[in-house]
């Protein structure tokens, strides 16, 4: 049987391949999908990604498998570790984070002003992928990011390093790193002037720089024997579906529930009210991952900080005895009860954290309103991918849950009633991702058929 075209997500655990014909065509077909462990940390990616094109062969019923191209995908052994050093937490520090994330990294470290001896130490022991260097407003101050350059030039087998700071230090620092034999890639300002962000040549750069170097991580290093086309990390790849739906529906956010994690993806404007209040900018497209919510590695954390009894009530069962004998894919109707609320908290707690809200402060002409954070308050769906909001049962009413979080109104987020449910049902967001990178149109109309969008 050939396949026009397969897409490998290879995670921590499993490695999935979706594959998909008539890529180049108007009318695109998702054809089906095979899944095996994956074999990263045996030492070679290949293994675990032959055997789910195995599985996918006998889930279709072919004699064999051929494939024009295969992209990928991957999380695996810690997916992209970043590290992001800034001159000020609140403007540069903070905006390369939004940058990394919204790339799909896993951030690893973030120091705000010059860096110490004890913070080499550190960066050393959280051994990034790549480091994002900033600091400075363009033609602002230019100590620190020069300091810091040479202090991340000392280190011992240094990543490469994206400079995205003041304008005026590119040269400079682009001496001392190439000098210390530091791969490194000079990059627009994350935080040009005061109040603006400028994190999408960043996202773009890391995407690149995560391509070009995650072929030599360990386990990692046959992949391109296979990948003939594009490599992303899996969270940015999703961002990337979300950016691509956004163009077609409007403002809306993405939540995926995960066994250690759950990440929200947003793409809104927001209202012109709540941006006239706004303290400090947003990205358009933001990511939060929130590594204390999923419900399998966190889920006695989770469930405490929900309150056993709360959880009792909502599931009807002994939450104590189920979490003792608890699997990452549940099994009986206790686990599945136990589970499906789970999911609803983790990720109820991750989009309150991921929504704005409304400050008041008070002074001698009275109250005064802010708005702080992200304001998806003109979200109009709700998307859920990942396999707890796809696959669990319940999973409609506790989607239906979630479009209501704002009773109370303080949260930047939609009036309760007003949001709209997508469901990536087959599971595949993250591979139209890194499909849209090549084949834009493909994407969108495989994007439509995934959530049941007309035509």
């Amino acid at each position: 049987m050939y396949i026009d075209l397969l897409v490998a997500e290879i995670g921590s655990t499993t490695t999935v391949v979706n594959a998909f014909s008539g890529i180049e065509t108007p009318c695109p077909r998702f054809v089906g999908q095979g899944q095996a462990p994956t074999s990263v940390l045996a030492g070679d990616v290949r293994v675990g990604l032959n055997e789910a094109i195995e599985d996918l062969r006998q889930t279709l019923q072919a004699d064999a498998i051929e494939y024009g191209q295969m992209l990928a995908t991957s999380s695996a052994a810690g997916g992209l570790r970043m590290s992001v050093h800034g001159l000020v937490f609140d403007m540069t520090a903070r905006a390369g984070r939004e940058a990394a994330l919204g790339a799909g990294a896993n951030i690893r470290m973030i120091t705000a002003g010059k860096l110490t001896e004890t913070d080499l130490r550190e960066l050393e022991a959280v051994s990034p992928n790549l480091i994002l260097l900033a600091g400075g407003t363009d033609y602002g101050e230019r100590e620190t990011a020069v300091y810091n350059a040479r202090m991340i030039a000392t280190l011992k087998g240094c990543p490469p390093v994206i400079y995205a700071g003041n304008i005026q230090c590119q040269a400079e620092i682009k001496v001392i790193l190439g000098e210390a034999g530091i791969r490194h890639y000079i990059e627009e300002n994350v935080y040009p002037r005061l109040d603006e962000l400028n994190i999408e040549p960043v996202r773009r750069r890391i995407h690149d720089a995560f391509e070009e170097h995650i072929i030599h991580a360990p386990g990692m290093e046959g992949i391109r024997d296979l990948v003939t086309g594009a490599i992303l990390p899996t969270p940015g790849a999703v961002m990337e579906s979300a950016r691509l739906l956004y163009g077609m529906v409007g403002d809306l956010v993405v939540v995926d529930v995960g066994g250690a994690t759950t990440d929200v993806h947003s793409v809104a404007d927001g209202s012109e009210e709540i941006s006239l209040l706004q303290i400090a900018p947003e990205p358009k497209a933001k990511r939060t991952v929130e590594g204390d919510l999923g419900v399998y590695v966190n889920a006695n954390s989770l469930a405490k900080a929900v309150g056993l009894g709360v959880l009792e009530k909502e599931s009807g069962v002994d939450v104590e005895a189920v979490l003792a004998n608890f699997e990452p894919i549940p099994r009986g109707e206790d686990q599945r009860k136990l589970t499906q609320r789970l999911a609803y908290h983790a990720a109820a707690i991750a989009l309150k954290r991921h929504a704005g809200r409304l400050r008041h402060t008070y002074g001698a002409t009275g109250r005064r309103t802010w708005a702080e954070g992200k304001d998806l308050s003109c979200a109009r769906w709700l998307v859920a991918t990942g396999g707890a909001l796809t696959r669990l049962p319940g999973r409609e009413a506790i989607l239906r849950e979630l479009c209501d979080l704002n009773a109370s109104g303080t949260l930047l987020f939609p009036k309760p009633g007003s949001m709209r449910v997508l469901e990536d049902a087959p599971y595949i967001m993250a591979s139209l991702g890194v499909i849209s990178k090549t084949y834009p149109e493909a994407a969108r109309a495989l994007l439509r058929g995934a959530l049941g969008l007309p035509t």
